[in-house]
């Protein structure tokens, strides 16, 4: 159970008089509702309210030899509304309707300066009225600036109101506060603790009533007019009582509270301990630790030669140019050595860990040709009209992919001088600009599509595509990245680089086993988050 799932629990007790116990002395609410009529025709007398319309009074009907539980009385007429009693309340509370026991002080256009209280004025995390005041001359007053307010009134934000963004107040203002139109304000008559009211108002019941789709209209701003408001059935203890409930709700408030704090932490460890997992997986694959090794594998050092073999022959077709300085890795009494140019260096101090015999280090560029992406010509724009040539930007890769929401296209008449720029489903993307560091693959959808300048595309040879995109996330590789970006200016990760990322290879068979295993453990390690 959430924080939030125990708060409401406890205020949906509160409500239903299961939070704390009756007591036969208190005077029944009843008697309370009596007084109320008393103060309200006084208060009509006086003219600082008006006379409602359609006067409501709620009554068991067993009271008046009526076959229904609970009956509504408005003017002469008499209906049942047994229906609409959402639970039991004990036998000395009352339901009335919201507006039978909270009356507005009305609305007035500023003359003078004054404090506004507007929907922003609430921290509606704490239901709280924030400490600062705004202070606003007649002149610059907003249209929406005209509901008089008092201390211990409440106020109610009708827009939105699954946002609670509502508050007792509570503190005297400097000059006459005046509240939006956005709130419904709400003075409690004197049979009404404020508080009480104030937490049925937040009860998941009362929360459930504001936010229905037949009270609350709108769909970008849902909002609940002040009349449906005002209908919203109420249960009403005993005074005594109300001021119990209360007690105790405060009493648990800070517990609850710190219950929260416990809660947060404790997410925020589960996200990261899982993130941790994930990262320690990916960190075992790579270092040859996540599955084991099987010796009828062709080794590593075969499937290079038939990547460099395979390379030879692009090359001598004219698909591929020839590297300027092909990078060998070797191994001699398990110190790594890289031969360039016929020139002969340790590495050891690069190799971070060691390897399975049947593995072998190389660089990326070894086993993949690392092709730049290209801008669209100065003073053109994409398109967001349909063409025949997608074009992937940065923004569009995400998750190891490419989302098909919001695409944008290149025009026609500017596609020649792009069009060699594009990537294909076999390769894979790494982002080189902006956000740096992102691997994924394209969706066959998008096979062909031009690439953004601010991303590169690896053209891999034999090896499992898959098992390159995890490995390229991997913290080993992702540190080299970090490493190899430039800080000068903007950020840039050279495609020299890139070419020159040390890479631990398996055999291609362990490759496929390892993608294998990561996506078997990967649904687990999510599940346990959920």
């Amino acid at each position: 159970m959430t924080a939030q799932q125990l708060k409401n629990s406890i205020l949906q007790m509160a409500v239903q008089g299961k939070l704390v116990p009756q007591d036969p002395n208190d005077e029944p609410a009843s008697v309370l509702l009596e007084r109320i009529k008393a103060e309200k025709e006084a208060l009509i007398k006086s003219g600082r309210i008006k006379k409602s319309k359609k006067s409501s009074e709620i009554f068991r009907g067993a009271s008046r030899t009526l076959p229904y539980a609970f009956c509504e009385q408005i003017d002469k007429e008499i209906r049942d509304i047994s229906d609409e009693i959402p639970f039991e309340i004990p036998e000395s509370w009352e339901w009335v309707r919201l507006g039978s026991i909270v009356y507005s002080r009305g609305q007035m256009k500023p003359t003078s300066d004054f404090c506004y209280v507007d929907i922003g004025s609430i921290d509606n995390k704490n239901q709280k009225l924030g400490n600062t005041e705004n202070i606003i001359i007649p002149d610059k007053a907003p249209s929406r600036a005209r509901k008089i307010i008092d201390i211990g009134d409440i106020i109610y934000s009708t827009v939105r109101p699954y946002l609670h963004n509502m508050c007792i107040i509570d503190k005297q203002f400097s000059l006459q506060p005046i509240a939006s139109t956005g709130f419904a304000t709400m003075t409690c008559y004197s049979g009404i603790f404020n508080k009480y009211l104030f937490y049925y108002l937040l009860a998941p019941d009362f929360d459930n009533y504001a936010n229905d789709t037949e009270n609350s209209k709108g769909v970008a701003y849902p909002a609940i007019n002040d009349d449906r408001l005002y209908k919203a059935l109420i249960p009403v203890a005993p005074l005594a009582e109300q001021k119990r409930i209360v007690a105790k709700i405060e009493e648990l408030l800070p517990y609850i509270e710190k219950y929260e704090q416990a809660e947060t932490k404790l997410t925020a460890l589960n996200k990261s301990f899982l993130e941790m997992l994930k990262k320690s997986i990916l960190q075992e694959a790579v270092q040859g630790k996540l599955v084991p090794q099987n010796p009828d594998d062709e080794p590593a050092s075969v499937l290079l030669e038939r990547i460099r073999t395979e390379k030879q022959e692009l090359i001598k077709q004219g698909k591929i140019k020839k590297s300027k300085h092909e990078s060998i890795i070797v191994t001699r009494d398990k110190i790594p050595y890289e031969i360039i140019d016929g020139k002969e260096r340790c590495i050891a101090d690069e190799v971070p860990f060691e390897i399975p015999e049947s593995w072998c280090w190389c660089r990326l560029g070894t086993i993949a040709s690392v092709l730049g992406g290209k801008r669209i010509p100065a003073g053109r724009k994409l398109s967001l009209e349909k063409t025949e040539h997608v074009y992937i930007r940065v923004s569009d890769m995400k998750d190891d992919t490419v989302s098909l929401d919001n695409l944008q296209y290149v025009p026609n008449d500017i596609y020649s001088s792009i069009s060699r720029y594009i990537i294909n489903k076999e390769d894979v993307y790494i982002t080189v600009a902006g956000t740096i560091g992102r691997i994924g693959k394209i969706p066959k959808e998008l096979d062909g599509a031009n690439l953004t300048e601010n991303a590169d595309r690896l053209v891999i040879r034999i090896i499992n595509q898959d098992w390159l995109i995890r490995f390229l996330k991997s913290n080993l590789i992702q540190n080299q990245i970090a490493e190899a970006t430039t800080k000068v200016g903007q950020p840039k990760l050279a495609i020299l680089r890139i070419q020159k990322l040390l890479i631990p290879l398996p055999p291609i068979a362990e490759q496929k086993r390892i993608v294998e295993k990561i996506e078997e453990l990967m649904p687990i390690i999510n599940s346990i988050s959920k």
